[in-house]
């Protein structure tokens, strides 16, 4: 059984929460906020962009700390899983690798690469798992692509564009806070930019065109990723320009030697466009409920505990890398010129 530590009761920590229930030999084992009322298990103040609202939550058989650290000293938790805001992530998680622990962040692994360089180094001293919570590659449309593009049976790779576009977040006052996010070309655009790496690598270059805000940072942009002449040629535009009456969307389409996949929020089901006349609409695992992928998340997390390595799409290095390509291409759109992947 693998013994979780919450830590941060926000909105995406009651997500995790309510995703944890359904994992398989695991549990939450204690909580940690500096809020008495949601130590008390009074959430009714959380609110986020899916999911329920927050409620009363039974905590009983759960212990509650109004200290990081004397969680970190609790002998029986085996895995910190940490839902603060971004600017605390490198800190938190390092401490918790020094503490024994192996740790679940959540996106992104921290706001500079530095800091996640720094995280990465922690983990391989201490001998335990670091592990960052990209949830898209665990929403049955992506999966499904990922795996699709991973077996070959359609060709290769040729080229891509995705879609993230969402209103300006009026749920919390952290999340339009670029000191604490890096903005929505960090906080919101890395999940493309993280699939992409799942799927394609990293690219050797990037060009992006977008908006800057008075503090300089992105609002909006969209990026084309150079992995030279052979391709794929993929691009993906992101930012918070929509409205309220469509406050979000994402979708991609994903173009194969022998087979085109598209997926559209708002209506549009993963369908494959193959070499015959009649498109495929494959039946997935996990639909409806977006917190099911939260727990599919976690639950891979729990099992890589189990066998001793990280899950790919939880990965380090790969949610590092997502994050260095969101700043090269804020250096993009600042600049107007190409900028080098570092």
């Amino acid at each position: 059984m693998v013994r979780i530590g919450l830590a941060g009761i926000g909105f995406m920590g009651m997500i995790h929460f309510l995703a944890s229930r359904k994992l398989k030999g695991a549990r939450i084992k204690a909580i940690f906020s500096r809020d008495a009322r949601k130590r008390s298990g009074d959430w009714r103040g959380i609110q986020g962009n899916f999911g329920p609202p927050g409620e009363v939550m039974d905590l009983a058989g759960i212990q509650a700390y109004d200290d990081y650290q004397t969680l970190l000293d609790d002998p029986s938790i085996d895995l910190v899983d940490i839902c603060s805001p971004t600017d605390q992530h490198a800190d938190m998680a390092m401490r918790a690798l020094k503490a024994g622990k192996h740790v679940l962040v959540e996106k992104a692994i921290a706001l500079t690469v530095r800091e996640a360089d720094q995280m990465i180094k922690a983990a391989e001293k201490a001998g335990k798992l670091l592990m960052v919570a990209h949830v898209l590659p665990f929403f049955p449309e992506f999966a499904a692509a990922a795996r699709i593009i991973a077996e070959g049976k359609h060709g290769r790779l040729l080229g891509a564009h995705f879609t993230r576009v969402i209103s300006k977040p009026d749920w919390s006052a952290d999340i339009g806070n670029s000191d604490k996010t890096g903005g929505p070309a960090i906080d919101l655009h890395i999940h493309d930019a993280h699939f992409i790496g799942l799927i394609a690598g990293v690219p050797g270059m990037v060009f992006s065109n977008g908006l800057t805000r008075a503090d300089e940072s992105v609002s909006y942009l969209t990026t084309q990723y150079l992995y030279g002449d052979n391709g794929p040629a993929i691009s993906c535009s992101s930012g918070d320009l929509s409205q309220p009456s469509r406050a979000f969307m994402h979708g991609f389409d994903i173009y194969l030697e022998q087979a085109t996949l598209s997926h559209h929020s708002g209506g549009v089901q993963l369908t494959i466009y193959g070499t015959g006349k009649t498109p495929k609409v494959p039946k997935l695992v996990g639909g409806g409920d977006p917190i099911n992928a939260f727990t599919a998340e976690i639950q891979a997390a729990v099992d890589g505990i189990a066998a001793g390595a990280v899950p790919e799409p939880l990965s380090a290095q790969l949610a590092r890398d997502a994050l260095a390509m969101c700043h090269v291409e804020c250096d993009s759109v600042r600049s107007g010129k190409v900028q080098i992947v570092r």
